[in-house]
């Protein structure tokens, strides 16, 4: 059985609640796009723990996680986790694995995606910085560097070497920026290299396995329907699918195996940083909901945009997504305020 959690809106809905909720009936949790610019919440015991990579179930002991080939994964950011994790008596080892194919987050990734917002002027999209869509962009440029290239050492070096060439030559000469070095690069990763190849497996076969076997599957989306790729406030979305479709190519579980598309609906609108938005309230009161609904986001920090509940984009998702169900959160925030 596999179910999937996507927003509906612009991210932010409250998903990492609802998939805490739903991981403790499933054998396996499964994030299927983005990277470390997610951002989801979960209190377990009294303690917070916010998750940009790995799935929030592996605060669950007997439960596996899998992160497909459609994230991009930022080695530094996974071992900050892993590591967080291990403080805190999470074991991980045996429980997480990560698919060969998901492309890595190189240091490169993240300047040029910091660069490149600034140069973009009145056209600035307020990127995280994470280099996430830079790490897209390389990825459909065929110029990526996979899990499993990451991990031998002369295709790695090989890569990064043919990377950074052109990568330099932008820094160099259109940027003006320093360059980076390959051998510096390649000598930095080396340890952390070494500790990823534990986790990294075929993770397309592994899942199609489990779902043979009878086992249940959580996938897990990042962000909402709205920052999509495709279907998303373009050119003010993310560099992914997170809609249900995204499930399909981002964990290679094929659309026959899909059980039900949960969607979450947050009882007001947020959004964070530029782009369209129809129901925005832009007085005391979206304030006040900023306030009494902690609307700050998990990643960045940065105050999110409140506004009123839109049925037309929720309409659109449930349309785009195929909802059997879906789940509305927040709507305590609302309690005191006379007229909605």
């Amino acid at each position: 059985m596999v179910i999937v959690v996507v927003g509906t809106q612009w991210g932010d809905e409250g998903k990492g609640k609802v998939i805490d909720y739903f991981a403790r009936d499933v054998d396996i949790i499964a994030r299927y796009q983005g990277g470390a610019n997610a951002g989801h919440t979960v209190i377990i015991n009294g303690k917070k723990f916010i998750f940009h990579l790995i799935p929030s179930g592996i605060l669950y002991p007997d439960k596996i996680c899998v992160i497909g080939n459609g994230v991009v994964v930022d080695p530094v950011s996974l071992f900050e986790e892993i590591s967080l994790l291990e403080k805190n008596g999470i074991k991980v080892d045996g429980r997480l694995f990560i698919s060969e194919n998901a492309h890595i987050t190189m240091p490169y990734h993240k300047l040029l995606d910091q660069i490149e917002d600034k140069f973009r002027g009145k056209g600035k999209l307020g990127t995280t910085g994470r280099g996430i869509g830079t790490t897209y962009a390389d990825k459909y440029n065929r110029i990526g560097i996979r899990a499993v290239d990451f991990l031998d050492d002369d295709v790695f070096y090989e890569k990064l070497k043919i990377a950074l060439e052109l990568k330099n030559y932008l820094f160099r000469e259109y940027y003006k920026e320093k360059m980076l070095n390959t051998d510096r690069i390649y000598k930095e990763y080396k340890p952390v290299r070494e500790k990823m190849k534990k986790y990294v497996i075929n993770s397309v076969l592994f899942l199609n396995e489990m779902i043979d076997k009878g086992k249940k599957i959580l996938a897990e989306g990042a962000q909402g329907t709205f920052l999509d790729i495709d279907f998303g406030t373009y050119p003010y979305v993310t560099a992914s699918n997170p809609i249900s479709g995204g499930v399909c190519t981002g964990l290679g579980i094929p659309p026959t195996k899909i059980d039900k598309v949960i969607g979450v609906v947050k009882a007001y609108t947020t959004r964070v940083g530029k782009g369209p938005f129809p129901t925005e309230i832009k007085d005391f009161l979206g304030e006040k909901l900023r306030r009494l609904g902690n609307e700050y986001g998990a990643t960045t920090g940065r105050p999110r945009r409140c506004g009123w509940f839109d049925s037309v984009i929720v309409k659109f998702a449930k349309t785009v997504n195929g909802l059997d169900e879906v789940i509305i959160t927040k709507l305590d925030v609302l309690s005191g305020i006379e007229k909605l």
